[in-house]
């Protein structure tokens, strides 16, 4: 391992425990995780799915769309590595994603056609309960290596615990209510970078940006920006307006 390589775990880690400190909510700290697992592994992009306290399994953060994408497709038509991951409650390494096509025959063209070659999962877990998963996408073939799998373990294990710190397994009903927070929080920021984005005519990415920053400026949780943003209380204009004052283009 590199110096450099070294300097940006530790720095990542440092980085997410501050924010578990700091009481940064899960949205957007698993945000960071996952451009995290992208600087510190040699994956593309990666993204993480939760499931419900029925079992169904939802976005939760990617580090870009096509990662995005790919999720929702594994969700969708329930089929892929990330799931068959949540499911067995174990890793679950493709090197060659076009030798595994009889695996998953919808899940395998999708993602060659997105560029991907090679996706490695890890559980998202709490102990023996398993909250959902974590999926590293690659450009190029091959497995990861021990120190990387490891690596990306304790990477989901950080993940879970900024889902359910303070919480424990024993006391379910406090943990699905923290596990359904988490995910309606998602959708609320789904649907105000959406209203972002068409207000500025940007991404979704950036309007994610601008979301971002407004609510870091602000000393706001990025969910009560995004859900005075679809409530209409807080104008698009006004967070585009600030983020751009800020130095966000």
């Amino acid at each position: 391992m590199t110096d450099d390589r070294e300097q940006l775990i530790v720095r990542s880690f440092v980085e997410l425990a501050e924010g578990l400190a700091s009481g940064l909510e899960a949205v957007d700290l698993l945000d960071r995780l996952a451009h995290s697992c992208v600087g510190v592994l040699d994956v593309a992009s990666a993204g993480l799915l939760l499931a419900d306290p029925l079992g169904r399994l939802h976005l939760l953060a990617a580090s870009s769309g096509a990662a995005r994408e790919l999720e929702v497709f594994q969700v969708q038509r329930d089929e892929g590595p990330c799931r068959d991951c949540f499911h067995a409650g174990t890793p679950i390494d493709v090197p060659d994603l076009a030798a595994d096509v009889e695996r998953w025959p919808q899940f395998v063209p999708r993602a060659l056609e997105a560029g991907f070659a090679s996706v490695h999962a890890v559980p998202l877990r709490l102990r023996t309960h398993i909250l959902g998963a974590l999926g590293l996408f690659g450009t190029s073939t091959g497995t990861l290596d021990d120190d990387d799998r490891a690596l990306a373990q304790a990477l989901a294990d950080v993940a879970s615990v900024a889902l359910v710190q303070e919480r424990t397994a024993a006391d379910q009903i406090a943990l699905a209510t923290h596990l359904q927070s988490a995910l309606s929080g998602r959708v609320v920021l789904e649907q105000a970078k959406g209203v972002v984005a068409y207000a500025g005519s940007i991404d979704v990415s950036e309007a994610f940006d601008r979301l971002r920053q407004f609510a870091r400026e602000h000393d706001m949780k990025l969910t009560d920006v995004a859900t005075a943003v679809v409530a209409r209380t807080l104008p698009a204009h006004e967070v585009l307006a600030g983020a751009r004052a800020d130095g966000v283009q």
